[in-house]
């Protein structure tokens, strides 16, 4: 089950293969408008070092922007 965090990011941890994997899905299609320095639009941000659902230790990190 996916987890929203921060802006516009939704993350799962799931098993597959064994394995434990990180999916994100942001839709690029955000405008959360510009960033404090104004020379990027924001798509998507974690807002700082979220902790991944499912995933107790490790932490994500993420900013997706375009140019401005």
């Amino acid at each position: 089950m996916a987890t929203t965090i921060g802006k516009n990011i939704s993350a799962d941890v799931a098993q597959k293969n064994g394995k434990r994997i990180l999916t994100l899905e942001i839709d690029l299609d955000q405008n959360f408008g510009l960033s404090s320095s104004g020379k990027s639009i924001i798509i998507a941000s974690s807002e700082g070092n979220i902790e991944a659902p499912g995933a107790p230790g490790v932490k994500i990190g993420l900013n997706i922007y375009r140019k401005a």
